[in-house]
């Protein structure tokens, strides 16, 4: 199959140069992807099941109360269902107004959190406003998936030039990468990679990809050997055992014991202390350890379901935008997915990757709800579940 004709199977319906075999399109009076709902609705259930049974333990010890994280997570998924309702009402089309104001906020909020931002664990990566704190990294995400939707929308063709893509890339993905890279290398490596699936799905080229990829990886390697930090992350990931990787040892542990069935819903040993801040990055080793590879795989599949329902929204979206919006959605939830559980198994070195939906962080779970709701205005009146023969 050509390259063209790969890319094209990925856009709306107004876009298709070629007849096939697909799903039928139909109106269905403004509703929304009720199917996508209840799958997010179930994952936000469990998350915050998790997250209690991972935390209570720590914050008893830390702050007396053992729903203290369950509360905060509650207060922010409270927030981005708000967001939910207020976006499926507003419409996705309004983010076309605020593509670049929105885009600017980002890198401005991006750029003071560097030298104004809260350090915790030698990174400074959040802005405190009282007792709220919020990481720019998480809105710059969604940001630049508005912002490159609402281009390739403008005018798709312009990106059939290669000159034109490495400058559209440079413009929109550059300065928000270097900008996070420089205190959080991981999420500035999610909003490349973001960025580089909506251009790569956009564009009939390849070759201009394989060659940042390679420069890019050489970049990153580099890039993370300059940091002393960063550097012994690489060689606790090659030698856990000998080079002080206690977090990393103590999730496999905890993975290893769960078995087939694991230790039963709030049964964990190693969240009691032994996993640093198991709610936060590390939730999927104390989800193997009470519930088993037996939970592992069924959360995994949830993620996988959630995932190609959004590809089917954006498949049959009716308009360009619309598609490329719930692309990058799409593209954002399936990488830090990978990532995160690749970084508990120690598959890749260790960094600050969140579970969606399930790991506890305010901001990154409200913007996750936000880019669900954007999802659910796109699929108003569009039937992915009817096939035409």
């Amino acid at each position: 199959m050509k390259r063209e004709e790969s890319v094209l199977r990925l856009m709306p319906e107004t876009t298709r140069t070629h007849r096939t075999t697909r799903k039928r399109i139909k109106k269905n009076k403004g509703q929304i992807d009720y199917t996508l709902l209840v799958i997010v609705a179930f994952m936000l259930a469990f998350g915050l099941i998790m997250v209690y049974s991972a935390s209570s333990y720590n914050a008893t010890l830390k702050t007396g109360d053992s729903l203290y994280y369950l509360k905060k997570q509650a207060i922010s998924c409270g927030l981005g269902i708000v967001a939910i309702v207020v976006i499926c009402k507003v419409g996705y089309k309004f983010f076309k107004k605020i593509a670049w104001p929105l885009y600017f906020i980002a890198l401005a909020l991006s750029a003071y959190v560097i030298f104004f931002g809260t350090t915790l664990n030698n990174s400074s990566r959040w802005i405190y406003i009282g007792p709220i704190s919020f990481q720019p990294s998480e809105l710059g995400k969604v940001a630049l998936i508005i912002l490159l939707a609402y281009i390739i929308s403008r005018n798709p063709g312009r990106l059939r030039s290669a000159k034109n893509l490495v400058i559209t890339a440079l413009i929109t993905i550059g300065p928000l990468f270097v900008l996070v890279a420089i205190n959080n290398l991981s999420t500035a490596i999610i909003i490349l990679l973001i960025g580089g699936i909506m251009l790569f799905i956009a564009s009939p080229k390849t070759w201009p990809f394989i060659g940042v990829g390679i420069l890019g990886i050489i970049g990153i390697v580099a890039f993370a050997l300059t940091a002393g930090y960063r550097a012994q992350r690489i060689k606790a990931w090659l030698d856990p055992e000998n080079n002080d990787a206690y977090q990393t040892m103590q999730a496999l542990y905890a993975i290893g014991s769960g078995g087939l069935f694991g230790k039963g819903l709030g049964e964990s040993v190693q969240k009691q202390g032994f996993v640093p801040e198991a709610q936060n990055d590390m939730v999927f080793s104390i989800i193997c350890e009470e519930l088993g590879l037996f939970g592992a795989i069924c959360v995994i599949a949830m993620f996988v379901v959630l995932v190609w329902r959004l590809v089917l929204i954006a498949i049959h979206a009716k308009d360009m935008f619309g598609s490329f919006l719930v692309i990058g959605i799409a593209a954002h939830i399936s990488l830090q997915v990978i990532l995160n559980v690749a970084v508990v198994t120690n598959t890749i070195p260790n960094t600050g990757v969140t579970l969606p939906f399930i790991s506890y962080g305010g901001t990154s779970l409200a913007i996750l709800l936000a880019e669900i709701g954007i999802a659910l205005s796109v699929s108003k009146g569009v039937d992915v579940d009817e096939e035409d023969e």
